[in-house]
């Protein structure tokens, strides 16, 4: 593989992922339905269809993790207490108690089977869970605390921003970018694993944009 003259690849590796995800990350937060659910302006019915979709991305996740965690690389961000698939059916019990756990979502389908297919090279599967997780911990934060205030819940309903494992992110944030920076991948490998991260934020737009197809459904 040719590497182009990219700044950011020489940069730790946790750096490159970030930096060189910049313009595909502004995009995903950017879509239709994030706006209006960081504005409050999503009901019930909207957020619970996004929940379907986060639960089909993290059981793939987590599995994934789950079956590879022997794998060094995977081994280095491994842990369960970051997963969410108990928070994300805890949730759905508050929104939808009598709904359905499954959704047929294209979106959601391909970003799973894009998670699943990553462990042909463990960092790629890395690249998947920094993107959720670490996103998790960070500006997930403010979607756990619009929802809470928009729709009062106290604290009901929001178990997947909520990391009783983890109360100090921003340390736990830092840690995790260490043990990335420990791999120690070349310039050529930096590059795959930017491009994964790049394909993981691009597969959120999708499943953003699937969401805003029935945003005038959605809106509160």
């Amino acid at each position: 593989m040719t590497v182009l003259a990219q700044p950011h690849l020489d940069a730790p590796l946790s750096t490159a992922m970030r930096e060189g995800s910049q313009a595909e990350h502004t995009a995903a937060e950017g879509s239709s339905f994030m706006a209006e659910l960081l504005g409050g302006r999503v009901n019930e019915a909207g957020y619970t269809a996004y929940l379907l979709r986060l639960r089909q991305v993290y059981a793939a996740l987590e599995a994934t993790a789950r079956a590879t965690a022997s794998d060094p690389a995977v081994a280095a961000v491994f842990d369960p207490g970051l997963e969410r698939l108990a928070a994300i059916d805890a949730d759905l019990d508050h929104w939808a108690p009598a709904g359905p756990r499954t959704v047929d979502s294209p979106a959601a389908s391909a970003y799973a089977e894009r998670v699943t297919n990553a462990t042909t090279w463990a960092p790629l599967f890395v690249a998947h869970h920094y993107t959720r997780y670490l996103g998790d911990l960070s500006g997930g934060q403010a979607i756990g605390r619009i929802l809470d205030r928009t729709f009062e819940l106290g604290g009901a309903g929001v178990a997947f921003y909520a990391f009783p494992a983890i109360p100090k992110p921003k340390p736990y944030k830092d840690a995790y970018r260490a043990r990335l920076d420990g791999l120690n991948l070349d310039a050529d490998e930096k590059q795959r694993v930017v491009a994964e991260v790049k394909a993981a934020f691009g597969l959120n737009q999708a499943l953003f944009a699937e969401l805003s197809v029935d945003l005038d459904r959605y809106r509160r």
